[in-house]
């Protein structure tokens, strides 16, 4: 009898709570709950999915399965007319008594006769009703925090999946960007073969035009020649002295015939192959500076918060109002709409011009890994110059904005800033390249890795751009 009630209430018990269904409601997908288990289920989770197979249920209150709550209440029916025989279950397989206590120690239900047994001596004891409530709530009190982690676990997955998603993009994105790099040079090197063999097919095509022309002038004077000849010796051969003599003046006339002998070639009749071939790839490449740039600070889309949009180049960033969804990240500045450069400078001299153009709120500046990484908010500090509610400050602050400013004189509106670092001299200065004029110079020992940063606050102004530099190709001439 007891193992067919086992089996009975295997097949009609809620997988939530493993106690026989009440008020047990069906999914769409075949599975059944206690209407109260399901709900529980669903209020501690975004989405209403099946808690067995994760199907998402279409109905928000699914429908009350008469015939299985018949079946659960036929079942209790059966064991509460069998509850007052005592099942081979109950009884203690040591002595063949009720099991009565609960032993806390063992964690283990015993007979009267196991209570006062050696093996139990000293040992706390509670009734089977009251054991029952202890340890039901302490199994309740467990699975609160075994559901809290499942929900961190189940944040996290959340967040890696958004993360795959937008390294999926990323990767998308940047192929089509280095596809049409390449293709723009690409498109260069065929027009510039292209107008090269344009040049050497031209002066092919004139130069053959001169030695044809030649040609046919010499073939010319060498056909009045041979016929010249000819006639010579055809009178030569005539044995009539009066046909010879009628025909020797005519002929006397084109052998003494004077013709110019032909002109040796004059320079160049050739092909100028070294104009065409020196140094070609060097003259090639030379000459593709007109169609790339280099821009000494490139942002980094990663660091970007959700309110910044940098361009597909990298070179340049907006605001947006719409919030995008970005992975969290651990470069990501989340708490102010900062982006800063994917690489930073230990050393040296280094100096980039930002446009800032007509935006109304902007911030241009470096600052240490510390800071935007919010690694350690005491030490970390940045420098800059920023321009809101129509005044330019120059600032030196910590984390959360802690630190000193300096409002600025100008007499005119900054289209671009140029920032000039150099790191060994502890030096971070500010100009206007339009007018040539000293804005602000920060003096400093620098120590940590300084990292070019961009803040811009205008919705509606226009874009921050890291314009390029110009660069040169020098030859060294070797004694």
């Amino acid at each position: 009898m007891a193992s067919r009630f086992t089996r009975q209430e295997e097949e009609l018990s809620c997988p939530v709570c493993h106690d026989i269904f009440k008020h047990p409601v069906g999914l769409s997908c075949g599975h059944s709950f206690c209407k109260g288990c399901l709900q529980d289920w669903w209020t501690a989770r975004p989405t209403k999915e099946c808690p067995v197979c994760q199907r998402r249920s279409s109905r928000d209150f699914p429908p009350l399965n008469f015939a299985l709550k018949n079946m659960c209440e036929n079942l209790l029916e059966e064991k509460g007319r069998s509850s007052s025989s005592v099942s081979s279950e109950d009884l203690c397989t040591a002595h063949g008594e009720k099991l009565r206590l609960f032993c806390l120690d063992h964690q283990r239900l015993v007979c009267l006769v196991c209570r006062d047994s050696e093996k139990h001596a000293g040992h706390k004891f509670l009734p089977v009703d009251e054991a029952f409530g202890r340890c039901k709530q302490k199994v309740r009190e467990s699975l609160e925090p075994l559901k809290e982690k499942l929900k961190v676990f189940d944040d996290a997955k959340k967040g890696y999946d958004i993360t795959e998603n937008h390294l999926k993009v990323q990767a998308r994105n940047t192929e089509t960007q280095i596809k049409e790099q390449f293709e723009n040079l690409r498109r260069f090197l065929q027009e510039e073969e292209e107008a090269r063999l344009a040049t050497l097919r031209e002066e092919e095509a004139q130069k053959s035009q001169e030695m044809k022309e030649r040609i046919e002038g010499l073939s010319r004077e060498m056909e009045t020649l041979s016929d010249a000849i000819q006639a010579a010796e055809d009178l030569l051969r005539a044995d009539d002295h009066v046909s010879f003599l009628q025909n020797y003046k005519t002929t006397m006339e084109g052998v003494q015939l004077t013709l110019q002998e032909p002109p040796p070639l004059s320079g160049g009749a050739l092909i100028d192959q070294a104009k065409h071939l020196k140094n070609l790839t060097f003259r090639v490449w030379d000459k593709m500076k007109d169609i790339v740039s280099y821009t000494p600070v490139i942002l980094d889309p990663n660091t970007a918060g959700p309110y910044l949009m940098v361009s597909d180049d990298l070179t340049s960033v907006r605001r947006v109002e719409e919030g995008q969804q970005l992975p969290d990240n651990p470069e990501r500045i989340d708490w102010w709409p900062y982006v800063v450069d994917s690489e930073g400078f230990t050393s040296g001299s280094h100096r980039w011009d930002v446009e800032v153009g007509d935006n109304a709120d902007w911030l241009v500046g470096m600052c240490v890994e510390s800071y935007w990484r919010n690694i350690d908010p005491k030490s970390g500090h940045h420098w800059s110059i920023g321009f809101c509610k129509d005044q330019y400050t120059a600032y030196f602050l910590s984390r959360r904005c802690a630190g000193e400013k300096t409002d600025l004189s100008v007499n005119q509106k900054l289209r671009r800033i140029r920032v000039q670092l150099d790191w060994d001299r502890g030096q971070l200065s500010f100009s206007d390249p339009d007018s040539n004029t000293h804005l602000h110079t920060f003096t400093s020992t620098f120590t940590e890795t300084l990292f070019p940063l961009i803040n811009i606050d205008d919705y509606d102004g226009p874009s921050l751009k890291m314009l390029p530099g110009k660069f040169c190709v020098t030859l060294e001439n070797h004694s």
